[in-house]
């Protein structure tokens, strides 16, 4: 139903966020690892949504980019894990160690995360071994758009997995009405602040 939602942050705690878009104030349920690489309240940003809806209610839940959001979703497909589960799961580690720890069947990385017990442990190297990686590796990954972003910020000096990072984060602040090339100025320059602990 929703894809993404674009507006401005006018609220975080550690597992929630508060956006305000066309009059509408969201309060939405994110990971904590995710709502720390959004930018600071009354900054804009872009968050991908997940919509959860019961008969007792409803609610929306929040990623910092699509394939943490396809990691919540495989989540999901494991026994005992739910929504919640799923959130406190990712704010608990990173997506990088998250797919290193399924891939290599690293047991005792996944029980150091809080809320989750060796049975749970277990059931997701099961179930999710190699899939987050495929998943983070596919078409829309692998093909980024800001890899000549990436080179120039490189040939400055800046590593390329912290330039490719600092893109993405940029990349929630920037409006998806700007023209290309404006849009791609924009996120060079905000990625350059961000890397410059600005």
């Amino acid at each position: 139903m929703f894809n993404s939602i674009q507006g401005t942050i006018t609220g975080k705690k550690n597992d929630a966020l508060c956006l305000a878009t066309g009059g509408v104030e969201w309060d939405i349920i994110i990971p904590a690892t995710d709502n720390e690489r959004l930018p600071a309240a009354g900054e804009t940003a872009r968050v991908w949504t997940w919509l959860y809806h019961k008969e007792d209610g409803m609610r929306l839940y929040g990623f910092f980019n699509e394939t943490r959001r396809a990691a919540f979703l495989e989540l999901l497909k494991v026994e005992g894990i739910g929504p919640k589960g799923a959130v406190k799961i990712l704010g608990g580690i990173s997506q990088e160690e998250l797919e290193q720890a399924l891939d290599s069947e690293d047991l005792a990385r996944l029980e150091k995360v809080p809320g989750l017990g060796k049975k749970t442990a277990q059931k997701m190297l099961l179930t999710l071994k190699g899939k987050l990686t495929r998943a983070s590796a596919g078409p829309a990954e692998t093909a980024s758009p800001y890899a000549d972003l990436v080179e120039a910020l490189s040939a400055m000096g800046y590593d390329k997995r912290a330039a490719a990072e600092a893109l993405l984060k940029a990349e929630t602040t920037v409006d998806g009405l700007l023209s290309a090339s404006e849009k791609e100025k924009l996120l060079f320059q905000r990625a350059i602040l961000y890397l410059s602990g600005m």
